[in-house]
Parts: C-alpha cells; sequence; structure tokens
C-alpha cells in the first residue's frame, strides 16, 4: 500500500486524485466532426448540467462508500474522482463510452464534444476565479501522462494539450515514478509524498490519468483557541467520549430541513463574493438511535436536494460547537464504482480506444487516500486516488448548534454547484 504522507494540521492544503494505466490503447477524436463543434461559443446550459450531474454523482457516491464502511469515519473527494472519470470518458467508446455517461449523469447528451466544450470553459473559468481573490486558494490541474511510445491521435493531442505529458515508461519506469510522485507532491503543495511505491509504475505503463487540486481557506467566522476545550461526544451504539470541541458565536445561515429532518448549518470561508463563495455545510442529526443512517438515506435518495440546502437557511445568530477534528482514509473505489453501476470499465473489453491507435489500455483499480483537519482557523483537506492495471424545529434564539453527536459535513462551492470534499464524522480517531 501507499505510504501516507504526516500532514500538518495548521494548513489548508490539497485534493489529489491520480489514475495510473498499464496496457494500450487504440483510437479515433471526440466524434467525427467534434473539430466544428468545438467552435461552438461557450454554452452556459451545458455546463450547469455538467455541474448538476456532478451534484447528483456526489449523492450517489457518498451512499456507495457509506454502504461500503457503515460504521466509519468517512472523507472522500468526489470532485477529484468526477474529474479522472470524465477524463476516462473522453477517451472511452462504444458500451464503455455508454456506461461512463451513466454513471457521470451525462444523460443529457449523447454528443461528447460537448462536454468537452463544458469542461474546458469550466476549467478556465475556474481559473479566472481564483486568480482574482487570493483569501482562497483553490486550483484544479489535470493530466495525462502518456508514455513516449504511445501514437496518441493528432486530435487528442489538440483538444488535450495542456494535459497531455510524454513520459519514458518503457526505458526508465522508476525515473518515470519518482517525476510522478514529484509532480503530485509540487501541486499539493509539499502534502502528498512518495505516492507511488516502488514497482507501481513498470515497463508496461502506457499512461497516467490525474487530477490534483490545492485548497487552501479561513472560516470567516474563526473560533477562539482559548474557548476550545474537552467536551463530551456521544457515539452512536457505544460509549461517550471526549473530543477537543471549538466553539463560536455569531451570525450563521442556519435552517431546519423537515425532508431530511436535521439541522444544517453554513460555516463560509473568507473570500469571494455572494454567488461564488466556498462554505463548509454541517448536517446534524436529533440525538436518537440511527439518526445518522436516516438522514444519510434521506439525503442521497433526493438527487436535487443539494440546490435546495445550500438556499435555504436564515441568517441568525448561532452558538456554535464543533469537535476540532482529523480524518484520514484509504477507499478502494473499485468496488464503490461496481456499487454504481461502473464495474465493466474494469473489465478485459472495457474499450478506452479513443484515447490512441493501436494499443488497448485497461483499469483494473482505483484507490482514493484522503485527508481533513478541522481547526479553529480553518480547514485542511487533501485526497489522492489512484487506479491501475499491471496488465425537527427551529430553536430558541440564540440558536444551538452542538456538534456532540455524529453528523455529516461537505465543503461546497456555490460557482460551479461542486462538493469538493465530503465526510461523515462518527467518532474521534
Amino acid at each position: 500500500m501507499f505510504n501516507i504522507a504526516r500532514w500538518k494540521i495548521d494548513l489548508m492544503k490539497s485534493l489529489l486524485l491520480l489514475s495510473v494505466v498499464v496496457a494500450a490503447a487504440s483510437a479515433q477524436c471526440l466524434a467525427p466532426n467534434d473539430n466544428i463543434q468545438h467552435s461552438k461559443a461557450d454554452n452556459p446550459l451545458a455546463r450547469n448540467r455538467l455541474y448538476k450531474g456532478q451534484s447528483i454523482f456526489t449523492l450517489k457516491l457518498l451512499e456507495a462508500i457509506n454502504s461500503a464502511t457503515p460504521n466509519e469515519n468517512i472523507f472522500f473527494s468526489p470532485y477529484s474522482l468526477y474529474h479522472v472519470l470524465l477524463l476516462m470518458y473522453f477517451g472511452a467508446q462504444s458500451d464503455t463510452e455508454m456506461t461512463l455517461r451513466k454513471g457521470l449523469e451525462l444523460h443529457w447528451t449523447e454528443d461528447k464534444p460537448v462536454v468537452w466544450q463544458a469542461y474546458t470553459t469550466g476549467k478556465k473559468s475556474m481559473v479566472s476565479r481564483f486568480n482574482q481573490d487570493k483569501a482562497i486558494q483553490f486550483d484544479s490541474v489535470d493530466k495525462l501522462f502518456f508514455g513516449q511510445q504511445i501514437p496518441v491521435e493528432e486530435c487528442m493531442e489538440d483538444k488535450f494539450y495542456d494535459e497531455i505529458e510524454k513520459l519514458d515508461y518503457e526505458n526508465d519506469p522508476e525515473a518515470q515514478r519518482l517525476y510522478i510522485n514529484a509532480w503530485v507532491q509540487n501541486v499539493t503543495h509539499g502534502e502528498i509524498k512518495d505516492l507511488l511505491i516502488p514497482g507501481s509504475i513498470t515497463r508496461n505503463t502506457k499512461l497516467a490519468v490525474a487530477n490534483a487540486a490545492f485548497f487552501k481557506g479561513t472560516w470567516q467566522s474563526k473560533f477562539k483557541p482559548e474557548l476550545t476545550k474537552p467536551d463530551v461526544f456521544y457515539v452512536d451504539n457505544g460509549p461517550a467520549v471526549f473530543v477537543d470541541m471549538m466553539n463560536v458565536e455569531g451570525t450563521f445561515s442556519h435552517a431546519a430541513n423537515e425532508k431530511l429532518g436535521c439541522h444544517i448549518l453554513e460555516l463560509p470561508y473568507q473570500g469571494q463574493d455572494e454567488a461564488s463563495r466556498i462554505s463548509m455545510f454541517v448536517f446534524l442529526p436529533p440525538v436518537e438511535p440511527n439518526a445518522l443512517e436516516k438522514l444519510l438515506a434521506r439525503l442521497t435518495s433526493q438527487n436535487d436536494i443539494l440546490s435546495e440546502i445550500v438556499n435555504e437557511g436564515i441568517s441568525r445568530r448561532v452558538d456554535v460547537k464543533l469537535p476540532k477534528f482529523s480524518i484520514e482514509k484509504t477507499v478502494e473505489m473499485k468496488p464503490v464504482l461496481e456499487r454504481l453501476g461502473m464495474g465493466k470499465i474494469f473489465e478485459n473489453s472495457a474499450n478506452f480506444r479513443g484515447f490512441a491507435r493501436n494499443d488497448t489500455i485497461g483499469f483494473d483499480e482505483v484507490l482514493q487516500k484522503s485527508k481533513i483537519t478541522v481547526n479553529e482557523e480553518g480547514s485542511t483537506a487533501a485526497s489522492s486516488t489512484i487506479a491501475f492495471s499491471f496488465r425537527s424545529s427551529r430553536p430558541a434564539d440564540p440558536a444551538m448548534f452542538h456538534c456532540n453527536h455524529p453528523f455529516i459535513f461537505l465543503i461546497y462551492d456555490y460557482a460551479t454547484q461542486a462538493v469538493l470534499f465530503n465526510g461523515v464524522y462518527r467518532r474521534p480517531e
């Protein structure tokens, strides 16, 4: 398994998704007439549909991961997994393309160039947005690390010029492993080191598909360190334990959602305007048996619930108590994706011939390593994924939002309607 680098709690870090593929490929472009279609102007409707599909995928992914690890703390990045799978979709053909289109909620179009256009303009918009505001850092980088011997289609090189890089896997696989590790470490500001262990890159490696992103932010209303003190946390089906509980009283967006049967609090980060802010949302169920599982079931059964949730809160004075916590998890994504009906992408018959001609690319496994720390200053989050092959009623004012029992949380970007990170906190680790 991969060495999990120790990470610092005083920084807000990165999220990384890396896929390493061994085998080969044969190919066409995105579509026979895609050059004509790519000349179209930006299509905001297509971008909105892509973002909505990503939101639906996020909730389904949460349900699948929770089913696989029902009694554990959970933390993962739906954003990065979606990006890597989207890159795979652009190289997929026939039944494999249809499997990914369905799994990624791209049923609104069969026109792959339209999806590519939405993906490209969305990336440019994200870069422009965060270059203008230094209060929050969020960078997302996609890479297609092809072997030098792979005859990548000329049109694919044109469409993914910024993403494609050629490496010499055949003659010096170990040097390429070190190079990819250095790229990962650089993009994640040193948070993820030595991701690929010796032997994970071989002479047979043909392609590594990667997404890496860096996030750094500070609470708009910081918790005061002098108010942090040990307090009781009530664990489901277990004895109560003590946690370092942070405390702040301020004006926050708060809601009591009847559909979900829980209270919801928005904790915004500094920077960005109202329409493009990034916030953490905390979903707190009542203190009763199986309340968290009931909340998860309700949340994941309503595909469009997130767009409703983020806009329903009422600004009010709230006394907030939140554990100072950290979660570090490695999730095998292959069984999770199989639960989502995407298992065919791992079969020998999977068709990724859209990347290059005269070769066959295959995927055997997808792993995601994720980390988060929540403290008085803000949140530190990191995630790394690798795919590889070797072949209730409202409370009285001020509202009391005390997270002294299991809860769900997510980090949400208003501009793209994307969940960057998602987690379930069940107990201190």
